[in-house]
Order: C-alpha cells, then sequence, then structure tokens
C-alpha cells in the first residue's frame, strides 16, 4: 500500500495560482466522461466501458475498504501502473487538507474555548468549526480596526453570537430564512441572561450586553449584499435597518455614510452556500467600507456557471478573469463531483461502504426500470428521494437473523458470521468468498441463486418505493426480475467506478477554490489573500478558508 504524497504546487502569487489551475484542467479533460457521467445511468448507458478495462478489472476484485481509500489516494502495489499514476499524479495536484498553523499566518489570533451556553445547541462539528473561526474572524476584524462583522448566511446565529458575546464585536446576522432570525434573537436573550447574571455575582457591574442584530433577506447579487452591508453602518437604529432593508432588496443602491466619514467592515461567512460565497468576495472588492473577508464555501453543486461571461457577470464559476478568457467550463455533475470528500470515504466502515454501492447499484437499475417503462419521466432527472435509511433497517434485521442465506445451504461448510461480506449483501462484495474450494457445483449453484433473489428481492422493494414517490402506480408488465438479470453481473462494478469518479472529487474542488483566489490575486499587490486550511478536516471535510485583507490603504477608524 502507498499514500501519495504532498501537493506539487504552489497559490503564492497570480501566476503559480494560473499554472496549477492549468496543470489541473489538462489533467481532467482526458477524463471529461468519467467526470460529467451519472451514476444513475451506470447500466443503461453501460459507463464501466468508458474506463480502462484493466482498471475495472482489477478493481473489481478489490476489498471494499482498499476501494473506499481510493479518493484519499492510497495505491495498492499490485494495481496497473497506468492506474497507479493516475491517482499519485491526481493527488499531487489536490490541496492540501490537514489542519494548518494558523498562528503562524494570524499571530495575534487568541482563541479561546466556548463555554456550555455559548456552544449549546452545537454538535462537536459545528462547535470545533465555530470555535476557530470566530477567533479568526476575531483577530482579521482587530487587524483592520473593525466596526462592525457582517455573518453572511448566518444560519441560527452560532458565529455571530460568538464574536457579538465572547469577542465583544459588533456582528450583523444576515439570513434568507426568518425562522433563523427568530431563533437567533431568541437565543442571543438566554446568552445575555446568563452573562448578567455572572456580571452581578462577580460585583464587577452589569454593562451593556448587545447580541447580533438580524437581518432577513436572500442575497441574490452583490448589489444587494453591497446594501445590506452598508445600511448595517447606521448603527442600532432596528427600524431604519429594516427600512434600509427594503431598499437592499430592490436592488437600490445607498451608501449611507459613517459618523466621522469612515467606515471598516468584515465580511464572514460559514458554509455560505454555493454564489454566496462568490458574492461575499466580490462585494469585498466592490464596496469600499469592507476591508477584510473570511469565507469557507461549500455546496459547489448550487454555483451558477456560465461558457462565457462578461465582465460584470454575476455566475458563481469562473470567477477569475484568466479562467473567463478561456471559456472554463464545469457543468452541474462535476460541479456536484468537487462536493465529495476523500475524508467522508475514507472513514466509511465496510458495512457502511457496500450500503452505499448497494444504493448506487438499485437506483442505476431502476432507471433502466424508467427508461424502458415510463420513457417520458426521462425528459427531466427523476428524483425519488432517499430510500437509504429504509433499506439499511432492512439490511439491518436480515443482519441479525440466522445465516439462513448461506447455512440452509452450506451448513456442513465453514463460513463467515452473519452481517460478513457474505450474508447476501449486494455490492462489490457479492463474492461467496467463505465456500471452499471443494463446494460441489449444486452447491455453489444453489448459493449464486441465493444470492440473486436476496439481492432481486431488495431491488424490487426498491423500484416499488420509487414509483410510489414519483406518484405511480407499478404496472404488472414490469419484469423486474429481468431488468435485475441483466444489471445484477455488473453490480460489483459499480464500487469501483464510483470510487474512481469520487477520486476526482476534491481535484475538482481545488480547481474551484483556486479560481476564487486568483479572483483576488488579479487585483494585485492591494490586497493580502491566504487559503488556508482551518478545521480538522476528519470533522468538518469543507475547511478550506479564504482570508483577504484590503492593505496600503487607511484604516484607522
Amino acid at each position: 500500500m502507498e499514500t501519495a504524497g504532498e501537493c506539487k504546487y504552489s497559490c503564492q502569487t497570480a501566476s503559480d495560482t494560473l499554472a496549477w489551475i492549468h496543470a489541473i484542467i489538462d489533467f481532467i479533460t482526458p477524463y471529461t466522461l468519467l467526470i460529467k457521467a451519472h451514476v444513475v445511468n451506470f447500466f443503461k448507458d453501460r459507463l464501466w466501458e468508458n474506463v480502462d478495462k484493466e482498471w475495472i478489472d482489477c478493481l473489481r476484485r478489490e476489498s471494499v475498504e482498499n476501494l473506499l481509500l481510493i479518493p484519499s489516494g492510497v495505491i495498492q502495489e499490485h494495481w496497473p501502473t497506468s492506474l497507479k499514476v493516475f491517482i499519485l499524479k491526481l493527488q499531487s495536484m489536490v490541496l492540501h487538507r490537514e489542519r494548518a498553523d494558523i498562528q503562524r499566518i494570524l499571530p495575534s489570533m487568541q482563541m479561546t474555548s466556548l463555554n456550555s451556553v455559548l456552544a449549546q445547541g452545537m454538535n462537536l462539528k459545528k462547535k470545533h468549526e465555530v470555535e476557530i473561526l470566530s477567533a479568526v474572524v476575531s483577530s482579521i476584524a482587530n487587524s483592520v480596526r473593525a466596526h462592525t462583522i457582517i455573518d453572511v448566511g448566518a444560519g441560527q446565529g452560532y458565529l455571530a453570537q460568538v464574536l457579538s458575546f465572547q469577542y465583544h464585536h459588533s456582528v450583523v446576522a444576515i439570513d434568507a430564512c426568518s425562522h433563523h432570525g427568530s431563533v437567533t434573537n431568541e437565543r442571543a436573550e438566554r446568552i445575555k441572561k446568563y452573562y448578567a447574571a455572572q456580571m452581578r455575582k462577580s460585583a464587577s457591574g452589569v454593562r451593556d450586553l448587545e447580541g447580533p442584530k438580524t437581518i432577513t433577506s436572500r442575497v441574490l447579487s452583490t448589489d444587494i449584499l453591497k446594501n445590506l452591508t452598508e445600511m448595517s453602518l447606521r448603527g442600532d437604529d432596528d427600524d431604519q435597518l429594516s427600512r434600509d432593508k427594503n431598499h437592499a432588496d430592490n436592488g437600490k443602491l445607498y451608501c449611507p455614510k459613517y459618523a466621522n466619514g469612515r467606515a471598516s467592515l468584515v465580511l464572514a461567512g460559514l458554509h455560505a452556500c454555493g454564489d454566496l460565497s462568490v458574492t461575499m468576495l466580490k462585494t469585498f472588492l466592490e464596496c469600499k467600507e469592507v476591508k477584510a473577508v473570511v469565507s469557507i464555501g461549500c455546496c459547489y453543486n448550487l454555483l451558477s456557471e456560465e461558457r462565457f461571461s462578461d465582465a460584470g457577470s454575476q455566475c458563481g464559476y469562473p470567477m477569475s478573469h484568466a479562467l473567463r478568457s478561456t471559456g472554463s467550463w464545469l457543468g452541474k455533475r462535476a460541479r456536484d463531483l468537487a462536493c465529495q470528500s476523500a475524508e467522508r470515504w475514507r472513514s466509511l466502515e465496510m458495512d457502511a461502504g457496500i450500503h452505499n454501492f448497494e444504493l448506487h447499484t438499485f437506483r442505476a437499475a431502476f432507471q433502466v426500470v424508467l427508461s424502458k417503462y415510463y420513457p417520458e419521466l426521462m425528459m427531466n432527472t427523476p428524483s425519488i428521494g432517499r430510500k437509504g435509511k429504509a433499506l439499511r433497517r432492512r439490511h439491518q434485521r436480515r443482519a441479525v437473523e440466522p445465516e439462513r442465506h448461506l447455512n440452509e445451504i452450506t451448513s456442513s461448510l465453514a463460513t463467515e458470521p452473519a452481517g460478513s461480506e457474505t450474508d447476501g449483501i449486494l455490492g462489490p462484495a457479492l463474492e461467496i468468498q467463505a465456500l471452499p474450494c471443494q463446494a460441489s457445483f449444486n452447491e455453489r449453484a444453489r448459493c449464486e441463486q441465493t444470492k440473486f433473489d436476496d439481492g432481486y428481492s431488495l431491488f424490487k422493494n426498491f423500484c416499488e418505493s420509487g414509483l410510489e414517490h414519483l406518484g405511480i402506480r407499478p404496472s404488472h408488465n414490469i419484469d423486474f426480475q429481468e431488468i435485475w438479470k441483466e444489471a445484477e453481473p455488473f453490480a460489483d462494478l459499480v464500487g469501483p467506478y464510483w470510487t474512481l469518479r469520487a477520486a476526482l472529487g476534491p481535484l475538482l474542488e481545488t480547481l474551484i477554490l483556486l479560481d476564487r483566489l486568483l479572483f483576488l490575486q488579479e487585483q494585485g499587490s492591494v490586497l493580502e489573500t491566504y487559503l488556508v486550511p482551518i478545521f480538522d478536516p476528519s470533522l468538518s471535510p469543507r475547511n478550506m478558508a479564504i482570508i483577504a485583507k484590503k492593505i496600503g490603504m487607511d484604516l484607522e477608524s
């Protein structure tokens, strides 16, 4: 077993970043069919035929554990040389994701653990993210002497409240959901009561406690965010905030002046979804009051995209002038793939990995049903919801039953325990590997039939549930068994195919993030920019923060 080494590229300068981007584009171009395929069409379009036959024949015999490591760049010695070169070369261009020494970039940063009151309602992942990001944003805000921090896409206000109560910043929390604004305000009141009681106990006197101001608005453009940002400078007048918010929502530009004619704002976003992260970066450049931005993006599948865009385009990809001028284009499937996390694949247990592949197999075979019997539905990709939980419950029930799937047939043979790879589970580990070589032909045939019957039963249930979700009563004319009979011999190719695609996900995410960084670097020496992993990727895989400050200008308050 061998693991890919460190990334061999740099993004210290715009020219470095552009060279890295070009290397990625050159690498992925030959794999366009793999990247832009939709796994639901695996059987219908025989997608495995688009992959090197030597690779797919090798990986179909690989263990589930080793397949799950492919997106992390782990290769096996016995693999074809071309496959090993593909994975190692790919990994050499992926951004390094291990958490960086943030203190090196922000030497004045002081991180404080969250107390139980501020952390209430947060899961481990959220607490980890908020604890680190709040310290980073506070340090940046202090360095530019910010009057206010704007939390964009604030959700339930966890980041905004920590910045407000623990780091004592003036904060405005913007979110599209009015319920989130209400939750933020209610939670802030409870936190205020706690801190007021603490101050009374310490006899230090009760000082004014200001929680974050909340604004409910859908940030659909740079103009709207600029207006929301600029109106936050008006101070504590909630009625005025509400009136200004109406102007902002209508896209009417209005630039209020701060009391002394100067202002300093910071934009912050924890997993601001899709184009929202892009809008933050553009607003940072266009609004002179915004002195810094800290952005951690997510949901690349929701990015808008244009093949040829002008300089004023609001599209989410590409952002940089260099990529816009080349007509760079990813497409929906590539952006979906960019959301794949190598860390999440690596952390899957074997059973969970098998279940994952099982679901993809059923969904792809179901696509054949739709194509053959309901072609009118194929005009749009039908969505049947998440069927995984129901199937997982069925599988768990089967796993605790007596080993009827094999024991009835091979009671005299040494078999694996129930719940193992041999327990009739559909996926890359379909092989009845526990049968000794001296088993008779009839015994093997009966095992194969049992395996087929178990898979077919689950597949039929999946199809009936999917049709019900689509509002269709299954027709008696549908030959589920025949479709499963045609798909089942290739079911063990789904895992290898999917993990090869998933290996390209971190590289596509790297391309999207480098484009955003290059967009800022193209502005020249007036900005100080960083692209740095600030979270533990095993807890928070979307851990790359873009940090940028305007320099060489008067930041005095």
